[in-house]
């Protein structure tokens, strides 16, 4: 394949996360608002360019009530941070279709370096003749390290949120 232009379609991607609830459980939740601007030859993503954009008020862990706090001054902030966004710096070949991608992660008005591994899905057509392609990507980081530290001490010790966040995304993309 060549390198060209695609965009994320939504319908068949996702943007999950978990982190650590009272140092014994994991909670999940996803974003369901996000985009992309991908220029990548998919075969070969060691040149490709990638923006992703998250809508933070998306956010949806199946609570309501915790939804709203995440979205609220104590985590986010999305009155004043709505948007999460990626851009590529650097893309690296691990093994036959992995990928390191490392680039700037800005969260809650901070910019850090991250960096992701990705795994080429493959390829194929769509019954309306449509050319896709598929994306996992897995990665952590520390929200402690983007300002998102509100917390509350346990009674029997410890803390009632984590601080590593796991991110799993699904991606297939759609050619432009």
């Amino acid at each position: 394949m060549s390198k060209t232009n695609w965009t994320v379609d939504n319908a068949h991607s996702s943007v999950d996360f978990s982190i650590k609830h009272m140092m014994i459980a994991n909670v999940k939740g996803t974003f369901k608002n996000f985009d992309a601007q991908v220029e990548a030859d998919p075969s070969d993503l060691t040149s490709a360019s990638i923006q992703f954009n998250i809508d933070i008020a998306s956010i949806d862990t199946r609570n309501e009530d915790r939804d709203n706090h995440l979205r609220s001054a104590d985590f986010f902030d999305v009155e004043n941070h709505p948007t999460m966004t990626f851009k590529s710096t650097e893309i690296v070949k691990t093994d036959d279709d992995e990928y390191n991608v490392t680039g700037e992660l800005t969260l809650h008005g901070v910019t850090k370096q991250e960096t992701f591994s990705v795994t080429y899905e493959g390829s194929g057509k769509d019954p309306w003749g449509n050319e896709k392609v598929g994306f996992s990507v897995a990665g952590k980081l520390n929200r402690s390290d983007y300002g998102l530290t509100w917390n509350s001490a346990l009674e029997t010790g410890g803390v009632l949120v984590g601080d590593k966040v796991k991110i799993d995304l699904q991606i297939q993309a759609l050619k432009a």
